[in-house]
């Protein structure tokens, strides 16, 4: 995909809101000494951090590279601020680079500065985050669901301004209705998403579980996880059709033995008729009264 049509897949989102009148310095009591529409040379002590930070990992080795390289070659891209003060900026996007600048012992970071409104600040963040590489899908689905539930926006509209089809979407934010272990398995990189999103198809939270350790201990590959997925559902439709063949007799007796014995009486069945009849007793005493009636009758 060319620059162009990334830029255009954004819709209105980050890029409408940077490009409008409303989101621009204009004011020279707003933005201070700077120019509306430059790059300003920022005091990096005068920055705070995003809240509405999306990504929670940054690796370490990662950051220490970035640092060597502004070291040598400066911060290429300036980073975006909105102004919260006099000398009092809060970051809109560039964390990484902001970080590595401060590893890297620089007093002054290269910035583009904002005005945005909360609202504004945390779509104009998220959106921004949900394109950066190294993103995991975890992040990128808490990203999703923030905009969706802090923005007040649908799944349909989301889709439009990150420039994601709907489906995307939607598999994404499907991720959170996955068992905490498997989403943390998932963001630290033990599993991707293709093998979290065929555990999805499992329904039993117990089962997912299983299946996780499966292919961590096994190393098992996207298609043998779907295998392994396809056939624990296979199994529980047999287990449903074996249970849907009793006789409406057999219902009818098993019902009566019950009232007959004053317990609880299971039956399964096959549908070659064999199988098993269970009779629950309480205690030691209330299987001798079990077995006197069975051996009177």
């Amino acid at each position: 995909m060319s620059l162009q049509n990334k830029k255009r897949g954004l819709g209105r989102g980050l890029d409408a809101i940077l490009q409008s009148p409303e989101t621009d310095i204009t004011s020279s009591d707003i933005s201070g000494n700077y120019v509306a529409g430059a790059v300003a040379e920022l005091n990096i002590d005068f920055i705070e951090a995003n809240p509405f930070q999306p990504r929670t990992d940054f690796d370490e080795t990662a950051l220490n590279e970035l640092a060597e390289s502004i070291k040598i070659q400066g911060v290429i891209q300036p980073v975006t601020v909105r102004k919260m003060g006099r000398d009092k900026y809060q970051l809109i996007s560039g964390e990484r680079r902001l970080r590595a600048s401060k590893m890297a012992g620089l007093k002054t970071i290269p910035v583009f500065i904002r005005v945005a409104n909360d609202e504004q600040m945390l779509e104009m963040a998220l959106i921004e985050n949900t394109h950066r590489e190294g993103l995991n899908a975890i992040e990128i689905a808490l990203s999703y669901q923030r905009l969706i539930e802090e923005c007040n926006i649908t799944q349909e509209q989301l889709s439009e301004k990150v420039g994601k089809d709907r489906s995307t979407v939607t598999n994404f934010l499907r991720l959170l209705k996955l068992p905490p272990e498997v989403q943390v398995a998932l963001r630290d990189g033990f599993i991707s998403m293709s093998q979290a999103r065929a555990i999805i198809n499992i329904d039993d939270k117990a089962k997912q579980l299983i299946i996780l350790k499966e292919i961590i201990d096994k190393d098992l590959s996207v298609r043998q996880v779907e295998e392994l997925v396809r056939s624990l559902n296979t199994k529980n439709i047999k287990t449903k059709k074996q249970k849907d063949v009793l006789p409406e007799a057999f219902i009818y007796k098993v019902d009566s033995l019950s009232k007959s014995l004053n317990t609880k009486v299971k039956i399964n069945r096959n549908s070659k008729g064999k199988g098993t009849l269970t009779i629950n007793f309480k205690n030691d005493e209330d299987f001798e009264r079990l077995i006197a009636i069975i051996n009177k009758n």
